[in-house]
């Protein structure tokens, strides 16, 4: 597993107040919560049946892992929702907007990923994800402190908009897009990423050589997003850098 800080980015250009205007207006200042939290989990025709069970079982697993509960009780809670993408109009909230504020909020939020059934078998759509990521945050329950889309996929977009309009538009409303980028088809797709993808401030990517390595990036990102610390940054403060 490979951590890679995202580069800063400036601003789109003006053809991009389209997409702004589409997206909505700014949240309020106050917030209830640390954090408001998309995962947006790629289902393409690229991802088998037995990598989709490894990507729902890693989330799954990571909300109840007691270090990302303690972690997540030390901001006061988050809210989470999960959703599947993969072509255009293919985009499914698996579990919807949950507040998870300790062990057992997270095993109810586990419960309704694992209860999830496979939406769709698509094409690679991201920028549709990221505008469909973008509405539910706009969508969830209480203001929050940040609001972070979580991407996950395996390969890179093929149909839909550009991913870095997308992005540009969701960085502009004060969005953070973090990546986790799974090597097993494209090895370069890190790179795409890092490039067309994710952004924002504190924006991270890290990357995986294959499915199996999921629930162990999953769990270090999610400790990082909560912790509004990059995974490096962790590392550092706990010690772990020689």
């Amino acid at each position: 597993m490979v951590f890679r800080p995202g580069k800063t980015r400036r601003l789109a250009p003006v053809v991009l107040l389209g997409l702004l205007a589409l997206l909505g207006a700014a949240p309020p200042a106050a917030a209830k919560v640390a954090m408001a939290l998309v995962l947006a989990v790629d289902v393409s025709q690229s991802v088998d049946a037995g990598e989709y069970e490894l990507q729902h079982e890693g989330i799954a697993r990571a909300f109840e892992n007691a270090e990302v509960i303690d972690t997540i009780e030390s901001v006061g809670g988050i809210e989470v929702l999960m959703l599947e993408w993969s072509d255009r109009d293919k985009q499914a909230i698996i579990a919807p907007w949950t507040k998870v504020s300790d062990a057992a909020s997270g095993k109810a939020f586990a419960a309704k990923v694992r209860a999830g059934t496979r939406s769709s078998n698509g094409l690679t759509a991201i920028g549709d994800a990221l505008l469909a990521s973008g509405a539910a945050l706009e969508g969830a329950p209480d203001e929050a402190a940040r609001r972070v889309i979580d991407i996950s996929g395996d390969g890179m977009a093929n149909v839909g908009p550009r991913p870095d309009d997308i992005r540009d538009a969701l960085n502009a409303k004060g969005i953070t897009i973090n990546g986790l980028a799974i090597l097993a088809s494209e090895p370069w797709l890190d790179t795409y990423y890092d490039n067309e993808v994710i952004g924002g401030d504190g924006a991270f990517l890290l990357q995986v050589k294959d499915f199996d390595s999921f629930a162990t990036a999953m769990k270090q990102k999610l400790l990082a997003e909560i912790s509004a610390r990059s995974p490096l940054e962790r590392r550092l403060a706990a010690g772990q850098m020689q």
